[in-house]
């Protein structure tokens, strides 16, 4: 780039790639990592070489992965990560121990490394991306999921052992010994020591300055505050050689019991994107797109061995060690088979040392960066792949076995609006029957005493069957999905004619396709909202008489609106025209009412 030095032709050159390819790879349904990656490899050196030099992006790019690993740190807490102790020092060791070794021993043996490389390679290629793998799962909304929440406890072990990684590789590589035991105990004190300043000022001194600044009522010194806890700390672990993530995940975590908790993390959120999408940008830009033309067999061939090594080993210590499933494990496995961030400091540190070739280092790097490249391509082939079959839910029988007597209404849906009805139902001593698909929310039901509801899925026919429909009255649909309740009321429209069913709306829209089934639909926030709009005028000065005849006259105005729509709900332009004219129609009612009321203030 002829402006190196120009901040601002760089910034619009990284805004504008990531603008145009990130929405192109998302909808091509490749997600954002790889519309990034992409971007950095254009703007690279290797294809347009608009930025020539990757590596002066590189540190401001790394506080991408501090923010997350603070971010994550904040949705935990100590008392949490001791629940998890487990998952991370038991599978994370295990993985990290088992993949190492392969690769070291294939490494040494195949391919002629000295035993110190392969030690290093086996290590560094054992880690795997802590930003890639969150971020892909945070897209498909996994992250709580079982292989989600195992992924997270390896990924955060893979980077506590980067650690000592980094410290070994110039050891490995026969480095100076003749300070070695002071200068050890001497970094060792140094890292204990930040840690102190971390956990001490973590502890006690972080809330009283957050509750100064937040006494101050100014939204950019919370953001400023915000970052410098982050970026501080990051700076402290960098300085004394410890992972700058790692030192950030330990600072989220000790404020992740903090009540200014949230208040953090939607400071830090938009920077967190922002500089996780320019991380990604860099680790395209890096790649040696030149190797990939001259060697593509050694490249291609590298990046498949190590998916082909990585992947069943994950899907072992997923199975054997984590309890996962058949196909958590596969997903396990591809969310973790690249390779990871800390490979590139470690081999940096290898190659610098004279441990690797500056050929093999590129070749590594190219070899990372393309198994990074393959991950989400693998998960949309498992996605289509493995999705459709789930497995069923471990239901006690005694869930399953719908006893009831006639019931005078069936509930579908114990959630927030199916328990408020079953409670009126029950206080009025009417007989009902309620079905459910969540074993837990079954459970907490029936703890309150004996509360009739059981497992089932109001879609199949024979457990509307066994619930005893026909002898019915009224179906209610509560659950808060959509098209569940848009189906459901169909069956049961379909199989029982007679039936009258009262079902949950989200919107105008969704009460539309449901009165077409014949079913009487109630909006779920529509009177809260009217009850919220009330208080809020007789606030403002109305009478609670005002008010109520305010309420009043909207819920009939709208309730002719809604009916007047339904002819015409297919067509978006003559909904958008009656909703106007409706608008304005209520804003003369509501000026005539004031007018009345004005006018008998009189009389």
């Amino acid at each position: 780039m002829p402006h190196e030095g120009n901040l601002l032709q760089a910034a619009v050159v990284f805004l504008l790639a990531a603008v145009l390819t990130v929405p192109l790879a998302k909808r091509l349904q490749l997600g954002a990592v790889l519309g990034y990656l992409f971007a950095g490899v254009i703007i690279g050196p290797s294809v347009l070489g608009l930025i020539g030099n990757p590596q002066s992006v590189s540190h401001i790019s790394e506080l991408g992965v501090v923010l997350l690993l603070f971010i994550i740190g904040l949705e935990l807490s100590p008392r949490r990560l001791w629940v998890m102790r487990k998952a991370v020092f038991g599978v994370g060791l295990a993985q990290v121990l088992l993949t190492g070794s392969v690769i070291g021993v294939l490494a040494w043996t195949v391919f002629g490394q000295a035993l110190n490389s392969a030690i290093v390679l086996g290590l560094g290629l054992a880690l795997s991306s802590t930003a890639f793998g969150l971020q892909s799962l945070a897209e498909r909304k996994e992250l709580t999921s079982p292989h989600g929440r195992l992924a997270f406890a390896i990924l955060l072990f893979q980077d506590i052992a980067a650690i000592p990684l980094i410290a070994m590789v110039p050891l490995l590589a026969g480095g100076d010994h003749t300070a070695s035991a002071a200068d050890d105990l001497n970094h060792g004190l140094r890292v204990l020591g930040s840690i102190a300043v971390v956990v001490i000022g973590g502890r006690y001194l972080l809330r009283p300055v957050f509750r100064i600044v937040a006494r101050t009522g100014l939204p950019e010194v919370s953001t400023a505050t915000a970052l410098l806890v982050v970026i501080g700390t990051a700076w402290l672990m960098d300085l004394v050689g410890v992972s700058m993530a790692l030192g950030a995940f330990l600072a989220g975590l000790l404020l992740a019991d903090s009540e200014y908790r949230h208040e953090l993390e939607a400071q830090i959120e938009p920077f967190k994107g922002l500089l996780l999408g320019l991380f990604f940008i860099s680790v395209g830009m890096g790649a040696n797109l030149s190797l990939l033309l001259s060697a593509p067999i050694t490249v291609l061939g590298l990046t498949l061995l190590l998916i082909a090594i990585k992947l069943p080993l994950l899907f072992v210590v997923g199975r054997l060690a984590g309890g996962l499933n058949r196909v958590s494990a596969i997903r396990l496995g591809i969310v973790l088979a690249a390779g990871g961030e800390f490979a590139f400091v470690v081999f940096k540190i290898g190659r610098d040392q004279g441990l690797f070739e500056p050929r093999l280092y590129d070749l590594l790097v190219l070899t990372i960066t393309l198994s990074m490249a393959v991950t989400p391509l693998l998960l949309l082939l498992c996605a289509r792949l493995v999705s459709p079959k789930v497995k069923p839910v471990e239901v006690p029988e005694k869930f399953r076995e719908i006893d009831t007597d006639a019931p005078r209404v069936v509930i579908a849906g114990m959630g927030r609006m199916g328990q408020i009805v079953a409670r009126i139902l029950r206080a009025q001593n009417i007989k009902f029957v309620a079905l459910d698909t969540s074993v837990e929310t079954i459970e907490l039901s029936r703890s309150f005493g004996g509360v009739p509801v059981f497992y089932g899925d109001p879609m199949r026919p024979e457990i509307l069957a066994a619930a005893k429909v026909e002898q019915a009255e009224y179906f209610v649909i509560a659950t808060d999905d959509p098209d569940t309740n848009i189906k459901t009321a169909e069956l049961v429209h379909k199989l029982y004619p007679h039936m009258k069913i009262i079902a949950r709306a989200r919107n105008r829209q969704h009460v539309h396709r449901l009165v077409d089934l014949g079913a009487e639909a109630v909006r779920e926030t529509y009177y809260s909202s009217l009850e919220m709009s009330r208080r809020t005028l007789i606030g403002l000065g109305l009478s609670q008489a005002q008010a109520d005849a305010r309420i009043k006259r909207f819920k009939h105005h709208d309730e002719q609106v809604l009916e007047a729509q339904h002819a015409i709900y297919d067509d978006a332009a003559k909904v958008l025209q009656t909703a106007q004219e409706a608008r304005a129609e209520l804003a003369r009612l509501f000026e005539a009412d004031q007018l009345e009321e004005e006018e008998s203030g009189r009389v």
